[in-house]
This record gives C-alpha cells, structure tokens and sequence, in this order.
C-alpha cells in the first residue's frame, strides 16, 4: 500500500455551540494534576497486521476484559519508539520494529484524563514465547476489522478502531520525524 502525504492534521476543537475561552477552560481541566498545569499521559501503540489480522492484546482495565492495540505509558528518560518497542515486547512477547508513525491522537478519556497517543506501525521480529507478559494482559490475540468493529463495545476506547482506519487509508510518516532531543 503506498503511503499517503504528510498532510493527515485533523482538528476537532472548539465547535460553533462552545465559546473558544470555554473550550479552553474544559480542556484545561482534564490532565492536570501537578499545581493546577495541564498534563496529559503520553501513550505509544502498536499496529503489527500479518494475513489480515491485528496483533492485540485482551487486557483487564477497571475491572473489565477489554481489547486494545499493544499500548502503554511512556517512561521517563525513554523515547517514544523505544517505549513501543517495549510495550509490544511486555504486552505480547513479540519484538517490534516500528517503521512508521501513523498517527498521532490527543483525546479525553472515559476517566477524564487527556491522552497523547503516537501509534506506531511496522513489523514483528520475533516472538519470545518464555517472555513473562505484563499482568494485565489476558491474552495475545490475532484479529481482522470486522471483528474489531463487531465487537466494539469491548475496546478499550475507540481510538483503537481510528488508529486501523487511519492505517488502513495509508498514514504513515516516516520514523526520522520522530526525533528524541538530549539538549541538556
């Protein structure tokens, strides 16, 4: 599939029914926490297909069995293409080499809590089938769109469907955008 341009910005800000000081304000309230600053969680995911299916992972999120991309918190100190590496490695025992970002998603989520997601596509190196998985994963799972689609309500968010259907439409930015600066 032939990469589409670099030209995939969306914007879903303020909408003609809420003022932009509002918008503001309310986006403002989600993420912060450290003496009133706004900070949102920076996430990674992972987009591995092989023979139309998607490498997931059915993990346990407040109390439930939900379904999502290999996904995690980036560490400090960490860049965001290893703390994918990682995630897919803690999550699946797969080893992933990303070659793209394809996308990148900033959301509020069902907890109230505003989310930086860069998802990262590429391929599968190797499985480590002895590799201790992280405890919250049930299991490692292969599934097509469909099923994805169909089973919907057992997503952990539905940025899960968003980041396949971007995928699938060709985003892909090239890895050298992604730039980890040590400037100290």
């Amino acid at each position: 599939m032939k990469p589409k341009a670099a030209t995939c910005y969306q914007h879903h800000g303020p909408s003609k029914k809420m003022p932009l000081q509002e918008y503001r304000t309310n986006a403002q309230d989600h993420g912060h926490g450290n003496g009133g600053r706004w900070h949102p969680h920076v996430t990674v995911a992972c987009i591995a297909k092989r023979d139309g299916k998607y490498l997931m992972v059915r993990e346990r999120y407040r109390g439930s069995s939900v379904i999502n991309q290999p996904a995690g918190h980036v560490e400090q100190g960490e860049s965001l293409i290893e703390a994918v590496i990682r995630e897919t490695l803690e999550e699946t025992g797969w080893e992933f080499e990303p070659n793209y970002l394809s996308g990148i998603y900033q959301f509020v989520a069902g907890n109230g809590e505003t989310y930086m997601r860069f998802t990262f596509s590429g391929e599968l190196i190797a499985l480590n089938e002895n590799y201790s998985l992280d405890p919250a994963i049930e299991q490692v799972v292969w599934l097509n769109r469909a099923t994805l689609e169909n089973n919907s309500k057992h997503l952990r968010s539905q940025v899960v469907l968003k980041c396949i259907a971007d995928f699938e439409n060709g985003n892909r930015l090239p890895l050298n955008c992604v730039q980890q600066l040590d400037l100290l």
